[in-house]
Protein backbone atom coordinates (compact mmCIF):
# COMPACT_ATOMS: atom_id res chain seq x y z
CA UNK A 1 0.00 0.00 0.00
CA UNK A 2 1.71 3.98 -0.14
CA UNK A 3 3.70 4.31 1.99
CA UNK A 4 2.02 7.92 3.22
CA UNK A 5 -1.18 7.21 3.86
CA UNK A 6 -2.78 4.95 6.67
CA UNK A 7 -6.05 2.87 5.69
CA UNK A 8 -7.88 2.63 2.52
CA UNK A 9 -11.31 2.90 3.48
CA UNK A 10 -13.76 4.33 0.99
CA UNK A 11 -16.28 5.49 3.71
CA UNK A 12 -14.72 8.34 6.34
CA UNK A 13 -15.37 8.44 9.95
CA UNK A 14 -17.32 11.36 11.43
CA UNK A 15 -14.64 12.77 14.17
CA UNK A 16 -15.60 13.27 17.54
CA UNK A 17 -15.42 17.26 17.88
CA UNK A 18 -12.56 18.18 20.20
CA UNK A 19 -13.90 18.16 23.86
CA UNK A 20 -11.41 15.88 26.15
CA UNK A 21 -10.79 16.43 29.86
CA UNK A 22 -7.89 15.82 31.66
CA UNK A 23 -8.01 12.87 33.50
CA UNK A 24 -6.33 15.02 36.78
CA UNK A 25 -8.55 18.05 36.32
CA UNK A 26 -6.85 21.14 36.39
CA UNK A 27 -5.45 21.31 39.85
CA UNK A 28 -1.23 20.78 40.01
CA UNK A 29 -0.15 17.47 39.93
CA UNK A 30 1.78 16.45 43.06
CA UNK A 31 4.64 14.33 42.17
CA UNK A 32 5.80 12.71 38.99
CA UNK A 33 8.18 10.92 40.74
CA UNK A 34 8.74 8.29 43.80
CA UNK A 35 8.42 10.33 47.17
CA UNK A 36 8.31 14.08 45.23
CA UNK A 37 5.93 16.48 45.02
CA UNK A 38 5.93 19.07 42.00
CA UNK A 39 4.86 22.43 41.23
CA UNK A 40 6.01 23.63 37.26
CA UNK A 41 5.55 27.49 36.89
CA UNK A 42 3.76 27.50 33.98
CA UNK A 43 4.71 31.24 32.92
CA UNK A 44 7.44 29.83 31.39
CA UNK A 45 7.90 27.39 28.09
CA UNK A 46 11.85 27.05 28.58
CA UNK A 47 13.64 23.71 29.77
CA UNK A 48 17.19 23.31 30.08
CA UNK A 49 18.17 26.49 28.83
CA UNK A 50 16.32 25.82 25.37
CA UNK A 51 13.22 28.43 25.20
CA UNK A 52 10.88 26.46 23.10
CA UNK A 53 8.60 29.56 22.78
CA UNK A 54 10.84 30.94 20.70
CA UNK A 55 10.51 29.28 17.09
CA UNK A 56 7.45 26.93 18.45
CA UNK A 57 8.55 23.94 16.21
CA UNK A 58 10.24 20.42 16.79
CA UNK A 59 13.66 20.22 16.60
CA UNK A 60 12.90 16.90 15.13
CA UNK A 61 15.88 15.51 12.45
CA UNK A 62 14.45 14.52 9.31
CA UNK A 63 15.38 10.25 9.68
CA UNK A 64 16.08 10.36 13.16
CA UNK A 65 14.28 6.53 13.17
CA UNK A 66 16.77 5.18 11.17
CA UNK A 67 19.53 3.10 12.92
CA UNK A 68 22.52 5.41 12.15
CA UNK A 69 22.57 8.09 14.79
CA UNK A 70 24.89 8.75 17.74
CA UNK A 71 22.19 8.85 20.34
CA UNK A 72 23.43 5.91 22.71
CA UNK A 73 21.03 3.34 22.82
CA UNK A 74 20.09 0.99 26.06
CA UNK A 75 20.68 -2.51 25.32
CA UNK A 76 17.95 -4.56 25.70
CA UNK A 77 18.10 -7.67 28.33
CA UNK A 78 17.91 -11.23 27.31
CA UNK A 79 14.69 -12.78 27.55
CA UNK A 80 13.90 -15.26 30.13
CA UNK A 81 13.72 -19.17 29.51
CA UNK A 82 10.92 -20.57 28.74
CA UNK A 83 8.46 -21.03 30.72
CA UNK A 84 8.22 -24.44 32.71
CA UNK A 85 5.48 -26.79 32.96
CA UNK A 86 5.03 -25.85 36.66
CA UNK A 87 5.21 -21.90 35.70
CA UNK A 88 2.88 -22.73 32.87
CA UNK A 89 0.26 -24.35 34.97
CA UNK A 90 -0.03 -21.59 37.54
CA UNK A 91 -0.18 -18.73 34.74
CA UNK A 92 -2.72 -20.66 33.31
CA UNK A 93 -4.74 -20.87 36.66
CA UNK A 94 -4.03 -17.10 37.20
CA UNK A 95 -5.51 -16.52 33.48
CA UNK A 96 -8.94 -18.72 33.56
CA UNK A 97 -9.51 -17.63 37.19
CA UNK A 98 -9.91 -13.71 36.04
CA UNK A 99 -11.59 -14.81 32.71
CA UNK A 100 -14.17 -16.36 34.73
CA UNK A 101 -15.44 -12.60 35.75
CA UNK A 102 -16.86 -12.52 32.38
CA UNK A 103 -19.84 -13.65 33.94
CA UNK A 104 -20.35 -10.84 36.26
CA UNK A 105 -22.39 -7.82 34.85
CA UNK A 106 -21.42 -5.13 37.91
CA UNK A 107 -17.77 -4.76 39.40
CA UNK A 108 -19.17 -5.11 42.55
CA UNK A 109 -20.23 -8.96 41.79
CA UNK A 110 -16.44 -9.29 41.37
CA UNK A 111 -15.38 -11.67 43.35
CA UNK A 112 -11.48 -13.26 42.30
CA UNK A 113 -9.02 -14.10 44.59
CA UNK A 114 -5.25 -14.75 43.25
CA UNK A 115 -2.63 -15.98 45.27
CA UNK A 116 0.10 -13.32 46.72
CA UNK A 117 2.69 -16.31 45.35
CA UNK A 118 1.22 -15.92 41.72
CA UNK A 119 1.25 -12.25 42.17
CA UNK A 120 5.09 -12.47 42.64
CA UNK A 121 6.65 -15.10 40.89
CA UNK A 122 4.23 -13.58 37.49
CA UNK A 123 5.69 -9.82 38.46
CA UNK A 124 9.43 -10.93 39.05
CA UNK A 125 9.81 -12.80 35.15
CA UNK A 126 7.43 -10.34 33.80
CA UNK A 127 10.22 -7.49 34.96
CA UNK A 128 12.55 -9.77 32.92
CA UNK A 129 10.41 -9.84 29.25
CA UNK A 130 9.78 -5.98 29.73
CA UNK A 131 13.44 -5.36 30.22
CA UNK A 132 14.28 -7.59 26.99
CA UNK A 133 12.03 -5.41 25.27
CA UNK A 134 13.60 -1.92 23.58
CA UNK A 135 12.05 1.35 24.87
CA UNK A 136 10.47 2.20 21.72
CA UNK A 137 8.18 -1.35 20.79
CA UNK A 138 8.50 -2.52 16.67
CA UNK A 139 5.28 -3.68 15.89
CA UNK A 140 3.49 -5.39 12.91
CA UNK A 141 -0.12 -5.05 11.93
CA UNK A 142 -3.09 -6.36 12.54
CA UNK A 143 -2.88 -5.51 15.87
CA UNK A 144 -5.96 -3.68 18.35
CA UNK A 145 -5.02 -0.44 20.08
CA UNK A 146 -6.10 -0.38 23.89
CA UNK A 147 -6.37 3.28 26.08
CA UNK A 148 -6.90 4.00 29.22
CA UNK A 149 -8.69 0.95 31.06
CA UNK A 150 -7.74 2.52 34.79
CA UNK A 151 -9.00 -0.55 36.78
CA UNK A 152 -12.34 -0.91 35.38
CA UNK A 153 -11.67 -4.95 34.40
CA UNK A 154 -14.94 -5.44 33.47
CA UNK A 155 -14.45 -2.84 30.01
CA UNK A 156 -10.70 -4.85 29.57
CA UNK A 157 -12.85 -8.30 29.72
CA UNK A 158 -15.67 -6.74 27.05
CA UNK A 159 -12.49 -5.62 24.50
CA UNK A 160 -11.27 -9.44 24.66
CA UNK A 161 -14.44 -10.36 24.06
CA UNK A 162 -14.97 -8.62 20.93
CA UNK A 163 -11.25 -8.51 19.66
CA UNK A 164 -10.76 -12.32 21.01
CA UNK A 165 -8.57 -13.64 23.36
CA UNK A 166 -4.84 -14.20 22.71
CA UNK A 167 -2.81 -15.25 21.23
CA UNK A 168 -5.66 -15.07 18.53
CA UNK A 169 -5.39 -11.52 18.29
CA UNK A 170 -2.21 -9.06 18.98
CA UNK A 171 -2.71 -5.95 21.27
CA UNK A 172 -1.03 -2.77 22.13
CA UNK A 173 -2.52 -1.37 25.50
CA UNK A 174 -1.46 2.66 26.20
CA UNK A 175 -0.78 2.43 29.92
CA UNK A 176 -2.89 3.23 32.91
CA UNK A 177 -4.37 0.41 34.02
CA UNK A 178 -4.50 1.15 37.84
CA UNK A 179 -6.46 4.14 39.87
CA UNK A 180 -9.30 5.53 40.13
CA UNK A 181 -11.09 1.94 38.91
CA UNK A 182 -12.06 -0.64 41.52
CA UNK A 183 -9.73 -3.74 39.96
CA UNK A 184 -6.32 -2.40 39.00
CA UNK A 185 -5.06 -5.83 40.01
CA UNK A 186 -7.11 -8.17 37.98
CA UNK A 187 -6.77 -5.53 35.13
CA UNK A 188 -3.14 -5.72 35.76
CA UNK A 189 -2.57 -9.73 36.56
CA UNK A 190 -4.48 -10.94 33.42
CA UNK A 191 -2.78 -8.52 31.47
CA UNK A 192 1.05 -9.49 32.76
CA UNK A 193 -0.54 -13.32 32.79
CA UNK A 194 -1.51 -12.99 28.84
CA UNK A 195 2.73 -11.37 28.59
CA UNK A 196 4.28 -14.54 29.98
CA UNK A 197 2.47 -16.60 27.88
CA UNK A 198 2.04 -15.03 24.95
CA UNK A 199 4.67 -12.55 25.08
CA UNK A 200 4.57 -11.45 21.05
CA UNK A 201 1.12 -11.21 21.03
CA UNK A 202 0.28 -9.00 23.97
CA UNK A 203 2.26 -5.26 24.05
CA UNK A 204 2.10 -2.77 27.06
CA UNK A 205 3.28 0.55 27.46
CA UNK A 206 3.58 2.63 30.50
CA UNK A 207 0.96 5.26 31.49
CA UNK A 208 1.20 8.25 33.72
CA UNK A 209 -0.38 6.17 36.20
CA UNK A 210 2.11 3.50 36.57
CA UNK A 211 4.08 5.64 39.10
CA UNK A 212 4.78 5.15 42.54
CA UNK A 213 3.63 8.74 43.76
CA UNK A 214 0.60 8.54 41.65
CA UNK A 215 -0.81 5.23 42.37
CA UNK A 216 -0.37 5.85 46.28
CA UNK A 217 -2.29 8.64 45.56
CA UNK A 218 -5.16 7.66 43.35
CA UNK A 219 -6.35 4.23 44.96
CA UNK A 220 -3.88 1.65 43.67
CA UNK A 221 -2.12 1.74 46.89
CA UNK A 222 -5.52 1.20 49.09
CA UNK A 223 -6.91 -1.26 46.52
CA UNK A 224 -3.84 -3.52 47.48
CA UNK A 225 -3.64 -2.38 50.88
CA UNK A 226 -7.29 -4.25 51.04
CA UNK A 227 -7.06 -6.65 48.79
CA UNK A 228 -3.49 -8.38 49.45
CA UNK A 229 -0.59 -6.28 50.57
CA UNK A 230 1.88 -3.49 50.54
CA UNK A 231 4.26 -5.76 48.84
CA UNK A 232 2.15 -6.74 46.13
CA UNK A 233 1.68 -2.90 45.25
CA UNK A 234 5.30 -2.88 45.21
CA UNK A 235 6.02 -5.56 43.07
CA UNK A 236 3.72 -4.55 40.24
CA UNK A 237 5.02 -1.02 40.76
CA UNK A 238 8.31 -2.72 40.17
CA UNK A 239 7.08 -4.23 36.49
CA UNK A 240 5.89 -0.72 35.71
CA UNK A 241 9.14 0.87 35.97
CA UNK A 242 10.31 -1.53 33.44
CA UNK A 243 7.64 -1.16 30.70
CA UNK A 244 8.50 0.54 27.10
CA UNK A 245 7.51 3.89 26.51
CA UNK A 246 6.50 3.68 22.75
CA UNK A 247 5.57 2.09 19.86
CA UNK A 248 5.90 2.35 16.17
CA UNK A 249 3.05 0.00 14.25
CA UNK A 250 4.68 -0.44 10.97
CA UNK A 251 6.84 2.22 10.73
CA UNK A 252 3.54 4.63 9.97
CA UNK A 253 2.09 4.66 13.31
CA UNK A 254 3.61 5.96 16.77
CA UNK A 255 2.00 5.76 19.85
CA UNK A 256 2.82 6.40 23.21
CA UNK A 257 0.65 7.09 26.50
CA UNK A 258 0.62 11.07 26.55
CA UNK A 259 1.91 12.70 23.35
CA UNK A 260 5.08 14.59 21.93
CA UNK A 261 8.25 16.65 23.57
CA UNK A 262 10.52 18.99 23.12
CA UNK A 263 13.37 16.85 24.30
CA UNK A 264 12.67 14.17 21.60
CA UNK A 265 15.28 14.90 18.61
CA UNK A 266 15.54 11.43 17.39
CA UNK A 267 13.18 8.32 17.90
CA UNK A 268 16.60 6.64 19.05
CA UNK A 269 16.00 9.26 22.18
CA UNK A 270 12.94 6.89 23.55
CA UNK A 271 15.74 3.60 23.62
CA UNK A 272 18.32 5.72 25.17
CA UNK A 273 15.99 6.28 28.60
CA UNK A 274 17.26 4.09 31.11
CA UNK A 275 14.46 1.24 32.49
CA UNK A 276 13.82 0.25 35.23
CA UNK A 277 12.30 3.70 35.92
CA UNK A 278 10.00 5.91 37.69
CA UNK A 279 8.65 8.98 36.22
CA UNK A 280 10.34 12.25 36.94
CA UNK A 281 9.15 15.80 36.76
CA UNK A 282 10.73 16.76 33.64
CA UNK A 283 12.24 15.84 30.18
CA UNK A 284 11.50 13.28 27.93
CA UNK A 285 10.24 10.25 29.56
CA UNK A 286 7.42 12.63 31.80
CA UNK A 287 6.59 14.48 28.34
CA UNK A 288 5.90 10.92 26.81
CA UNK A 289 3.53 10.12 29.29
CA UNK A 290 2.04 13.52 30.58
CA UNK A 291 1.53 16.01 27.55
CA UNK A 292 -1.55 16.54 25.54
CA UNK A 293 -2.26 18.03 22.52
CA UNK A 294 -3.75 21.21 22.24
CA UNK A 295 -6.12 23.91 20.13
CA UNK A 296 -4.87 26.74 21.81
CA UNK A 297 -1.57 27.33 19.99
CA UNK A 298 0.11 25.91 16.94
CA UNK A 299 3.63 25.45 19.05
CA UNK A 300 4.28 24.53 22.73
CA UNK A 301 2.62 25.75 25.25
CA UNK A 302 2.22 25.32 29.67
CA UNK A 303 -0.20 22.43 30.55
CA UNK A 304 -2.89 23.04 33.03
CA UNK A 305 -2.03 19.71 34.85
CA UNK A 306 1.33 21.29 36.36
CA UNK A 307 3.54 19.45 34.33
CA UNK A 308 5.08 18.85 31.16
CA UNK A 309 3.45 20.77 28.19
CA UNK A 310 0.86 20.72 25.39
CA UNK A 311 1.36 20.78 21.96
CA UNK A 312 -0.08 22.20 18.87
CA UNK A 313 -1.08 21.18 15.12
CA UNK A 314 2.71 22.58 13.88
CA UNK A 315 4.41 20.69 16.55
CA UNK A 316 2.37 17.49 15.50
CA UNK A 317 2.76 18.28 11.51
CA UNK A 318 6.26 18.54 12.19
CA UNK A 319 6.74 15.53 14.41
CA UNK A 320 4.47 13.29 11.30
CA UNK A 321 6.96 14.91 8.79
CA UNK A 322 10.32 14.52 9.87
CA UNK A 323 10.04 11.24 11.26
CA UNK A 324 7.70 9.88 8.04
CA UNK A 325 4.75 8.72 10.19
CA UNK A 326 1.08 8.64 9.38
CA UNK A 327 -0.52 8.98 12.70
CA UNK A 328 0.09 9.61 16.17
CA UNK A 329 -2.01 7.48 18.74
CA UNK A 330 -2.24 8.61 22.21
CA UNK A 331 -4.30 7.62 25.19
CA UNK A 332 -4.47 9.58 28.54
CA UNK A 333 -7.65 12.24 28.34
CA UNK A 334 -11.54 11.47 28.81
CA UNK A 335 -13.40 11.87 25.37
CA UNK A 336 -16.78 11.65 25.22
CA UNK A 337 -17.21 9.19 22.67
CA UNK A 338 -14.26 6.88 23.16
CA UNK A 339 -11.95 8.43 20.03
CA UNK A 340 -11.43 11.64 18.94
CA UNK A 341 -9.20 13.54 16.43
CA UNK A 342 -6.59 16.24 16.43
CA UNK A 343 -7.41 18.64 15.09
CA UNK A 344 -11.06 17.91 14.57
CA UNK A 345 -11.56 17.12 11.03
CA UNK A 346 -8.16 15.79 10.35
CA UNK A 347 -6.03 12.57 10.69
CA UNK A 348 -3.52 13.50 12.00
CA UNK A 349 -3.44 12.39 15.92
CA UNK A 350 -5.88 10.17 17.59
CA UNK A 351 -7.21 10.13 21.50
CA UNK A 352 -8.06 7.00 22.14
CA UNK A 353 -9.76 6.14 26.22
CA UNK A 354 -11.32 3.12 26.70
CA UNK A 355 -12.81 3.25 30.56
CA UNK A 356 -16.19 3.22 29.91
CA UNK A 357 -18.41 5.83 32.06
CA UNK A 358 -15.09 7.12 33.70
CA UNK A 359 -15.12 6.72 37.52
CA UNK A 360 -18.88 6.55 37.35
CA UNK A 361 -18.65 10.74 37.15
CA UNK A 362 -18.12 10.91 33.23
CA UNK A 363 -20.99 10.13 30.47
CA UNK A 364 -18.04 8.61 28.13
CA UNK A 365 -17.91 5.83 25.93
CA UNK A 366 -15.10 3.75 25.58
CA UNK A 367 -13.46 2.52 22.55
CA UNK A 368 -10.18 0.26 20.59
CA UNK A 369 -8.72 0.73 17.89
CA UNK A 370 -8.34 -2.20 15.18
CA UNK A 371 -5.67 -1.95 12.70
CA UNK A 372 -5.98 -4.67 10.26
CA UNK A 373 -3.15 -6.07 8.27
CA UNK A 374 -3.44 -3.51 5.21
CA UNK A 375 -3.24 -0.47 8.13
CA UNK A 376 -6.85 0.38 7.22
CA UNK A 377 -7.69 1.41 11.27
CA UNK A 378 -11.19 1.58 12.83
CA UNK A 379 -12.83 1.98 15.84
CA UNK A 380 -15.09 -0.35 17.87
CA UNK A 381 -17.09 1.85 20.28
CA UNK A 382 -18.31 0.60 23.73
CA UNK A 383 -21.74 2.73 24.58
CA UNK A 384 -21.50 4.22 28.12
CA UNK A 385 -24.56 2.90 30.16
CA UNK A 386 -26.58 6.41 29.89
CA UNK A 387 -26.05 8.89 27.02
CA UNK A 388 -27.97 11.65 26.23
CA UNK A 389 -26.21 12.46 22.89
CA UNK A 390 -26.01 9.91 19.72
CA UNK A 391 -22.73 7.77 19.17
CA UNK A 392 -20.58 7.30 16.41
CA UNK A 393 -21.19 4.30 14.81
CA UNK A 394 -20.01 1.17 16.18
CA UNK A 395 -17.32 0.46 13.77
CA UNK A 396 -15.89 3.43 11.83
CA UNK A 397 -12.93 3.22 8.85
CA UNK A 398 -11.14 6.18 8.27
CA UNK A 399 -8.00 7.33 5.64
CA UNK A 400 -5.86 9.80 6.70
CA UNK A 401 -4.33 11.93 3.93
CA UNK A 402 -0.67 12.25 3.25
CA UNK A 403 0.89 14.56 5.70
CA UNK A 404 1.05 18.11 4.97
CA UNK A 405 4.76 20.15 4.83
CA UNK A 406 5.25 22.67 7.72
CA UNK A 407 5.00 26.63 6.53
Amino acid sequence: MPKNAVGTADAAAGAPQQNSRNEEGNSTVAGAGAGSSHSRNNSSTSRGGRDVSRTGVGDFQPGANSAIGATPQRMPASPPPPLTNEETAMVDGVINSLLSARSCARAADLKVDLDASSIHKICARAEKIFLSEPGLLKLKAPINIVGDIHGQFLDLLRYFEIGGLPPNTQYLFLGDYVDRGKNGVETTMLLLAFKLKYPDKIYMLKGNHECTTISRMYGFWDECAVKYSETSWREMNAVFKTLPLAALVNDRIFATHGGLSPDLISLRDINAIERPSDVPIDGLLCDLLWSDPTKDSAVWMPSDRGVSYCFGERIVDDFLQAFDVDIIVRAHQVVPEGFEFFPANTRKLVTVFSAVNYCNQFDNAGAMMLVDKDLVCSFHVLKPETSEVPLAPRVNSFTRPQTPRPD
